[in-house]
């Protein structure tokens, strides 16, 4: 059953927690996509994550696929935050402050990984142990080694779990799930209400599908300070 606009922004203004998809939502780029290119393959993955995006092949298969292609390093995942730090979305850094003087909790849930996604995290003031994503794995000379493929983010209907073990462990009434991909609109239910954002990247299939979609965090900003 579809929230109304009106009941939407409602469930955002008193929600016990808000949850972001971060790749394309609380940054610009995706991550993976990122990596790619910083690895030299970027055109290969690229289409895989339109794949992936499009609902056309299942959200595990295409991480894998692009691993594969990938086969970073730790010294070139290490050197690529440092070279290409992740860039922050225009407004999220105001908007999570926001929900923290409210006493919000805020969560990062990611298909993304847990290396980059934590730096994201770090500065935005959210603890780490807000932040759900995949974990890659090394061998100990620093070769990749795969992805911990037990992380509830690695498979399709991945942030749906994430929010169900949210609710469960701390107790929560109304969870909101924000974000720009298919995987996020999955997610709602469990959570209470879905936002789409735009801001970064327009996906018709989401738009159409939720009753409140936003192309800048200032309209999230602007609903809150209602309070």
């Amino acid at each position: 059953m579809m929230s109304t606009l009106s009941q939407t922004k409602e469930l955002f203004r008193r929600a016990d927690a808000v949850c972001f998809d971060v790749d394309s939502t609380v940054i610009k780029e995706e991550g993976i996509d990122e990596l790619a290119k910083f690895c030299g393959v970027g055109d290969a993955v690229t289409e895989m994550t339109r794949k992936a995006m499009g609902g056309s092949v299942t959200f595990k298969t295409a991480l894998t696929e692009r691993l594969s292609i990938i086969r970073c390093s730790r010294e070139q995942v290490n050197k690529l935050i440092t070279d290409h730090p992740p860039q922050l979305t225009p407004g999220i850094r105001d908007l999570v402050d926001s929900l923290h003087q409210r006493n919000i909790k805020v969560f990062l849930i990611s298909g993304g990984f847990r290396c980059i996604v934590e730096h994201v995290a770090t500065q935005l003031n959210i603890p780490l142990h807000h932040v759900y994503a995949n974990r890659l794995k090394f061998y100990f000379n620093g070769e990749y080694a795969g992805f911990d493929e037990s992380q509830p983010t690695a498979e399709s209907g991945g942030k749906g779990k994430v929010i169900s073990i949210l609710k469960e462990q701390y107790g929560f009434k109304t969870v909101v799930m924000i974000g720009d991909g298919a995987t996020d609109l999955e997610a709602c239910p469990p959570a209470s209400a879905f936002i789409g954002f735009g801001g970064n990247v327009i996906r018709p299939q989401v738009k159409e599908k939720c009753s409140w979609y936003v192309t800048s965090f200032g309209e999230l900003l602007k609903e809150l300070e209602k309070i």
